[in-house]
């Protein structure tokens, strides 16, 4: 576990593995629309944009934690599972990271899962690629890159949920408008409301898979 993390804050590459495309069954799609209808992601997506801003002054956060990992051309927030999410709340909560993202303008390039079997853990990983769309061009001629390439991620270690991986990679073509910031994404999607008590009431009745 240890040497999982030490891969996964120095930017190393995972080792090799087959992937397969992600897909949800009609059942779970039922389930998550009655979530999203809900607004559980409510009790969320606030506290982790807080507990991301707290993590840059270098201030500690509870209960919900976020790492930040840079690289010189992509920058990345990892957020935390809390036990107190659940498994199945935590799943729909990265698919509704996918829609926030779509909704900004983006389109699916592609949807993967795969599972490596390590020494002492099994990590298990979904995966979307989420692609600017390429007819937003301007007069000038270069097209509106937003936020570059997005990529999220859900890592699970021995059928566990270990967290969330939110990462932006901007083209440096000149074809492209400069990118906005990683902090303007991390706003657009996760700045939201806080969840009323109704809302709060719900995180059990979802919080298995």
């Amino acid at each position: 576990m240890s040497d999982f993390l030490k891969r996964l804050f120095s930017g190393s590459p995972p080792p090799s593995g087959e992937w397969q495309p992600l897909q949800r069954s009609a059942a779970q799609e039922r389930v998550r629309q009655q979530w999203l209808a809900q607004q559980v992601y409510l009790n969320w997506m606030g506290p982790y944009f807080k507990a991301y801003h707290y993590q840059k002054a270098g201030l500690p956060s509870a209960p919900f934690r976020v790492q930040l990992a840079r690289e010189p051309h992509r920058q990345a927030a990892v957020f935390l599972y809390d036990p107190s999410i659940g498994p199945g709340n935590f799943q729909h909560l990265f698919d509704y990271i996918r829609d926030r993202v779509l909704a900004l303008g983006y389109h699916l390039g592609a949807a993967d899962h795969r599972t490596v079997r390590h020494d002492t853990f099994t990590e298990s990983t979904q995966k979307y690629f989420l692609k600017p769309r390429p007819n937003d061009c301007t007069s000038s001629g270069r097209c509106n890159q937003q936020y570059g390439n997005v990529t999220v991620d859900l890592v699970s270690i021995n059928g566990q949920p270990g967290f969330i991986r939110l990462f932006s990679n901007p083209f440096a073509d000149a074809i492209f408008t400069p990118a906005a910031s990683f902090d303007e994404l991390v706003d657009a999607v996760f700045n939201q409301p806080a969840a009323p008590a109704e809302v709060q009431q719900r995180i059990k009745q979802y919080a298995k898979l």
